[in-house]
């Protein structure tokens, strides 16, 4: 889906425009994203295969869920939006514990940079795996994995084709603070 996505300067503030989300990524102006990880109490972490028609990085696990932010809305609405869409569960504000943010920048073609600085949560995952809904196209499967397997596969890269490369950095601190509240 094309949407309206507003822009970001160099520094992650709002400049006051907002364009179409395939001619940001065809310019490769910095525009906001939510990445929402999901966790259990017993320190597995929620991972989404990423749909087979993705631009990009189709097939390859990731974030458990993640979304562009509309233009005008709210980074926390968001976030909630997309978990309902892409998991079909059901979250508040106050489920969600802000990481801050993190600029990336992948340059996937010489006509697609997708700059992003995505607004990273956690979320605690209260509902069995069973119950989650994928959305279809966007999500191809779901699963729980163990933190530490999961660390060990992101930190080292020793997995590297099998998860979307956002780089060691990313990952530890997706680990470390998950492993702060298990």
């Amino acid at each position: 889906m094309d949407e309206r996505i507003d822009i970001l300067d160099e520094h992650g503030k709002p400049t006051g425009k907002s364009c179409l989300k395939s001619e940001a990524h065809q310019k490769g102006l910095l525009h906001p994203t939510v990445h929402v990880w999901l966790y259990t109490i017993d320190g597995r972490i929620l991972i989404q295969q990423r749909g087979k028609n993705k631009a990009t990085h189709p097939l390859l696990w990731d974030v458990s869920v993640a979304g562009h932010v509309s233009a005008g809305e709210n980074v926390v609405a968001a976030a909630i939006r997309e978990v309902r869409e892409e998991i079909g569960l059901t979250i508040n504000e106050t489920d969600l514990k802000s990481l801050g943010t993190f600029k990336a920048v992948h340059k996937i073609s010489e006509d697609f940079i997708d700059a992003e600085l995505h607004h990273i949560y956690l979320c605690q995952l209260k509902s069995p795996l069973d119950q989650l809904v994928k959305q279809k196209n966007e999500v191809e499967n779901l699963a729980l994995t163990p933190l530490f397997k999961f660390a060990e596969e992101t930190w080292g890269l020793a997995s590297v084709g099998k998860y979307v490369p956002h780089g060691p950095t990313y990952y530890k601190t997706i680990v470390q603070e998950i492993k702060k509240r298990v």
